[in-house]
């Protein structure tokens, strides 16, 4: 009897087990089973299209399965809202086409909208850039680029262990979004490919990078309006133009940014370490609450930078002054090495003075000897060792 029932158990423990790793398998979208190529030459975008819209519909999580296999992609938009989380786990790489004209107008080439609960897990993306940037360089008529890959107004998104190479423009978008994870990637672009910021935060609260190898053409992550509570760790960032805060007050009327962290990252040989930079325009932003902590820099043009007087090109902005507000930022433990004489430099606006800047710590040298610092319309304190020396 106790041997039946014994029976009984086994085998109602084993169709519930069938049931469940038949449930598992349905809820498992491969790209090539919708008709995608791993050619790298067949045009696979409504393939993954295809994909989306089932695993969207699908009331219970979905995985989204790239094999390995290099998969051409024109531009598309993964539009939610979504029944239930979707996990898109990239084994091959994703390109581009060669031709940046077939790209069209639109900046974006993979887009995220409306989507909560999305993991993005591994994966490449070869956005083929060198042709737009030769269009660029050349002065001919271009169009206007795009982004490798955007996301927003999504909530509860994980980006995980990614690599995004040659983007047009940016690599990374997050925009209107909450609550997002970006961890332990990998974004590259030549050092003299224009406007190729690897991540682009705005309008987005809770957004939290860590781990990331970022070497670009223009800012490894910046920072714009209506970034909050972001936070940035482990970051290792050049070439490029380091990590930038704006830039901000290009309008009148612009949402401001708060509570931004940086810590235990690594600057070598980019253009900038840490800036915040506004227009030289009137304007209702502004930039509070911000620490910059645990710092290496290595042969950095400008480790530390704030800059007020943000007027490419001379257009709209001569003769006036940021009315962005900067305040309340600490630069903690900033060690290395500067690649100019001037190693920190606070230029702000003299209509709006930085007002609650904190030195601690900081020990930046130029060929081995004293660098220098400036400071025009700022006041702050120090604390600890200070070189160059406080101009505060």
């Amino acid at each position: 009897m106790a041997a039946a029932k014994l029976i009984t158990i086994s085998c109602v423990v084993s169709v519930f087990l069938i049931f469940f790793i038949t449930l598992s398998n349905a809820a498992s979208y491969n790209v090539i089973t919708f008709g995608a190529k791993p050619d790298g030459r067949t045009d696979s975008t409504q393939s993954f299209l295809r994909a989306w819209a089932v695993a969207c519909r699908s009331s219970q999580a979905s995985t989204i399965v790239v094999p390995k296999g290099r998969y051409l992609i024109k531009n598309a938009v993964f539009r939610g809202p979504c029944k239930s989380r979707i996990t898109v786990q990239i084994s091959g790489t994703i390109v581009a086409p060669n031709d940046y004209r077939a790209l069209g107008k639109s900046d974006r080439w993979i887009l995220f909208i409306k989507v909560d609960r999305l993991s993005i897990i591994g994966g490449t993306l070869d956005g083929k850039g060198a042709g737009f940037w030769a269009c660029r360089k050349s002065g001919r008529n271009c169009p206007v680029g795009t982004r490798s890959i955007t996301i927003n107004s999504a909530n509860n998104v994980i980006v995980s262990g990614l690599t995004s190479i040659n983007s047009q423009l940016s690599h990374l978008v997050i925009s209107s979004c909450n609550n997002v994870i970006v961890r332990n990637v990998k974004f590259i672009a030549p050092a003299e490919s224009p406007n190729t910021d690897g991540i682009h935060v705005e309008s987005s609260t809770g957004v939290t990078i860590t781990g990331g190898t970022i070497q670009t053409g223009d800012d490894c992550i910046s920072v714009g309006r209506g970034a909050r509570n972001l936070h940035m760790s482990n970051i290792k960032c050049g070439p490029g133009h380091g990590v930038s805060i704006g830039s901000l007050g290009k309008e009148l009327n612009e949402d401001g940014v708060e509570n931004v962290t940086l810590t235990n990252s690594v600057f070598t040989g980019s253009d900038n370490g840490v800036r915040i930079k506004s227009w030289a325009r009137p304007s209702r932003s502004f930039v509070r609450n911000v620490f910059f902590q645990n710092i290496i820099m290595r042969n950095v043009k400008n480790p530390i930078l704030i800059d007020q007087n943000y007027c490419p090109n001379n257009q709209g902005c001569p003769n006036k002054n940021s009315g962005v507000k900067i305040s309340q930022v600490t630069y903690r433990n900033i060690q290395g090495t500067s690649a100019t004489p001037k190693a920190v430099a606070f230029d702000c606006s003299s209509s709006n003075p930085c007002s609650g800047i904190k030195l601690q710590d900081i020990k930046l040298t130029y060929m081995n000897k004293a660098a220098t610092s400036t400071c025009k319309n700022i006041g702050g304190t120090t604390s600890g060792v200070i070189m160059p020396r406080s101009c505060l």
